[in-house]
């Protein structure tokens, strides 16, 4: 028997007051789905997020559920707007004895549920509306972009956390690694239509090409025929002096038809061009020391950056990869050592805030003021490698129309604003490049051209990413930061590192009975306490996980403790009971931890 699909749209239009968003779409989700949703920058894969989501209403079309199925969907700018802190928020949903599952939640994704929602960043109230939504765990989960402002932790954790699910969800984001390893289907939204593929987002690049091969056929095809029907329409009349208005009428609906073509948008057409080549050795720093308020960045780290090396720094959020970053290249000054830079160097920066950009200038503007970019005497061009260009004909370069060219930045979405920056850095010659996470919110379209331009880029290239598939693609050393001032240098890109890393912590392991005996030499991966930085980390974050459980719990138990709850509200009981034994177990598990961590701090100490 066929399964009744969880949510269905049927022939859906939608215009914002000029040319259509969509135009008849039908799409189906089952239960159980793993869907990829992609399409171009642009393309309105948010938007048709927000319609699955009964956000947006369309012109035209329905929406149907599946009755008593749950469609949740992680805003983008969620309204906190009467709660005082993320954790009331994101357990807003949710009954008191199971607001548990929030800090379950926030443990994984590294957000601080007594936060202030008065004080809090975009990248916090984003991680608390994720957080929301995993809790409440709907039928349907729609995902917009949702490791934006994640680290690679709380990626791969987020990432096992779908992948053990059973809920179906639709996933946008531009993080391939991620979609290749949960997504089972593919929604593709490309001029207005959406199609569909029951394989994963891994197949998505060859079906999309065959699809246009198979396009560019056919408008071949359709081309002949125009051109050989006309030359029939002017020898004819010529001839016979008489028209077979029937041909004529078939003329017409070929043209009509050939017109009604959406051409399909293309890539931005980016350039890197380097300038003059800069000394072999481009950055050298020796036993650089750094610490804010306490918290020490780095420790006694040394590295040397030669020409055309690619280095990418990776690490948890707030460790200090952007400023190790401004370390070496001279914007922040350490505690202790030294960095000296090479000679010849041109460097062109890419700040992940986007501060370069004035949100209330229009692009034409921030182009035209950037100093390394005006013509003197002409406010209607920009100098583009050393060649005057008018400022909308770059602009189009990078996919912005006219209309845009005048509309503030503040309008822009992410995608947008990223390419925006790239159109001002790409503008002058380079040999050092310094990426401070570029590839958020980019297409996949984009960042491949990036990645290859990156590629045949004749200079060096300083990368900070959570991307891992792009590091992977870009990157021949990586510089581990893994918090308490260690950074550690490998060779090659991310799965290099955790292979490497991998195999120092199965040495480590099978070492341990010969260390033992002979600790005259301490290991680098060990502190002076004689654990690992991984396992001092966790000697210091336990007390605080042990208190939250502990007050879970007294929580719980006060609630338990109304005689009235089991007779009046049993299922609520019972959910309570539940979740003060999950509760309870937890803490066994984590003060059993801290014990042992303890005791062996105690006898290697």
């Amino acid at each position: 028997m066929a399964r009744a699909p969880l949510l269905q749209l049927s022939d859906v239009s939608l215009t914002f007051g000029g040319d259509p968003v969509f135009s008849d779409l039908s799409l189906v989700v089952q239960t159980g789905d793993r869907v990829a949703l992609v399409g171009r920058n642009g393309s309105g894969k948010s938007t048709l997020m927000k319609v699955m989501a009964a956000l947006v209403e369309p012109d035209s079309g329905t929406r149907v559920v599946s009755p008593g199925a749950s469609v949740g969907y992680m805003e983008q700018d969620p309204d906190l707007s009467g709660f005082e802190t993320l954790g009331a928020f994101a357990a807003s949903g949710l009954d008191p004895a199971e607001s548990y599952k929030v800090d379950m939640v926030a443990e994984g994704l590294k957000f601080d549920p007594e936060g202030l929602v008065a004080t809090a960043s975009g990248g916090e109230r984003r991680r608390a509306a994720l957080a929301k939504l995993l809790a409440e765990a709907p039928e349907l989960m729609l995902l917009d972009e949702p490791t934006n402002h994640l680290d690679i932790e709380a990626i791969g954790w987020l990432e096992e956390q779908l992948r053990s699910t059973r809920k179906a969800f639709v996933l946008i984001s531009h993080d391939r690694a991620f979609l290749n390893a949960l997504t089972r289907a593919t929604l593709w939204v490309d001029r207005g239509a959406v199609r569909r593929q029951e394989k994963g987002f891994a197949d998505f690049e060859a079906w999309r090409d065959k699809t246009w091969d198979e396009e560019d056929e056919a408008r071949h095809k359709l081309n002949r025929k125009i051109k050989a029907e006309a030359r029939w329409a002017v020898e004819g009349i010529s001839a016979r002096r008489k028209r077979n208005m029937g041909r004529v009428r078939a003329l017409n609906e070929l043209r009509a038809q050939r017109s009604a073509q959406i051409m399909r948008q293309g890539t931005a057409a980016m350039d890197l061009e380097a300038g003059p080549k800069s000394g072999k050795k481009v950055i050298e720093a020796l036993s650089l020391n750094k610490s804010f308020g306490g918290k020490s960045i780095v420790r006694d780290f040394s590295l040397k950056v030669q020409r055309g090396d690619r280095v990418a720094f990776v690490g948890p959020n707030g460790v200090g990869k952007t400023t190790l970053l401004k370390m070496l290249i001279g914007e922040t000054e350490p505690d202790s050592g030294t960095v000296s830079l090479g000679t010849k160097l041109e460097m062109a920066v890419f700040d992940q805030n986007r501060a370069q950009l004035d949100g209330n200038k229009s692009l034409w503007e921030n182009l035209t003021t950037d100093p390394d970019m005006r013509v003197s005497g002409a406010s209607d061009q920009v100098m583009v490698r050393g060649t005057p260009k008018h400022v909308v004909g770059y602009l189009k370069e990078f996919l912005f129309d006219e209309a845009q060219a005048r509309a503030p930045v503040r309008s822009l979405s992410g995608g947008e604003k990223a390419r925006l920056l790239l159109a001002r850095i790409m503008a002058r010659e380079s040999n050092l490049l310094v990426l401070d996470e570029p590839t958020n919110d980019l297409d996949v379209e984009t960042l491949d051209l990036l990645q290859d331009l990156l590629g045949e880029y004749d200079g060096t290239v300083l990368l900070v990413s959570h991307d891992r598939d792009f590091i992977d693609r870009v990157a021949n050393t990586t510089i581990a930061m893994e918090g308490n001032g260690q950074a550690v240098a490998y060779a090659g890109g991310w799965s290099d590192y955790r292979s490497q890393r991998q195999e120092e912590t199965t040495v480590e392991t099978a070492d341990k009975p010969r260390a033992k005996k002979d600790n005259s030499k301490p290991s680098a991966a060990k502190t002076q306490s004689g654990l690992t930085y991984t396992e001092e980390h966790r000697l210091k974050v336990l007390p605080s996980e042990i208190e939250r459980l502990e007050a879970e719990i007294a929580k719980l138990t006060e609630l338990m403790s109304d005689p009235a709850l089991f007779i009046e509200q049993p299922v609520k009981f019972q959910k309570a009971s539940d979740a003060l034994v999950a509760r309870q177990e937890a803490l066994d598990a984590k003060e059993e931890e801290w014990l042992l961590l303890e005791e062996k701090a105690e006898t290697q100490g």
